[in-house]
């Protein structure tokens, strides 16, 4: 029976590599996303359009779904704007869908997912660096701990860890202003950015392949650009 992955934000970018690679490997995959207007139909994914900043509404909907085996939590925005620009709606509907959904999603996925299940969260170096978009960094900051916290929660019935890359080649990197992206391609050690396939890759192996004594942990994926 092929087992069931739950990825949000899997129409696109990081998440529709990884979409790929778990339909590559027999996987069942239901996609969550707001529109699939640019998306190929494949029969090993079930589409689910879903507002995900609709937290309170997150219940119903694990709960029409059958048992997950794997949950990634890949979903985010970044609006990459000064602080002091930031409107109260901006900051609640960062909040909501780059921390607030995830941790509901652990939460509801968890009642229900197999002994062994896993969970990988799509985080950020925003999260472990002074970052300019404060908003942005304070969220994935808060989704790094929530992924250590739960971690101990589980107590190794669910294995649940993090990747937190750098810039990746995604349509996020057109929100970053050019001297920032300039900046940053000094910092790393081959010049580039991330590439989605990258990400995507190293989280399907979080998914499927690590070894469980890897839980609660956070792999960094940033080329140099934050060595420790």
């Amino acid at each position: 029976m092929k087992k069931t992955v739950l990825i949000t934000g899997g129409n696109k970018g990081i998440g529709l590599e990884a979409t790929k690679v778990f339909v590559a490997l027999g996987y069942k995959v239901i996609v969550v996303a707001r529109d699939f207007s640019d998306f190929k139909d494949h029969e090993s994914v079930q589409q689910v359009v879903f507002d995900l900043t609709q937290v309170n509404k997150i219940p119903a909907f694990i709960d029409s779904l059958p048992p997950i085996d794997i949950l990634i939590n890949n979903a985010g925005v970044m609006y990459s704007i000064p602080y002091q620009s930031y409107s109260c709606e901006k900051i609640d509907s960062m909040m909501q869908l780059n921390l607030y959904a995830p941790i509901k999603l652990i939460e509801e996925v968890a009642k229900k997912m197999p002994f062994g299940g896993r969970i990988v969260n799509n985080a950020s170096i925003a999260g472990q660096i002074g970052h300019p978009d404060i908003w942005y960094g304070m969220t994935k900051a808060a989704l790094i701990n929530a992924t250590k916290s739960f971690s101990k929660i589980f107590e190794g019935k669910i294995i649940i860890n993090a990747v937190t890359p750098s810039p990746v080649e995604t349509d996020m990197l057109d929100v970053i202003p050019k001297e920032r992206q300039e900046a940053f391609l000094k910092s790393v050690i081959t010049k580039r950015f991330a590439y989605p396939q990258e990400i995507a890759k190293t989280m399907v192996w979080l998914a499927t392949e690590s070894p469980e004594y890897i839980n609660g942990s956070v792999i960094d994926i940033n080329n140099g650009s934050f060595p420790r």
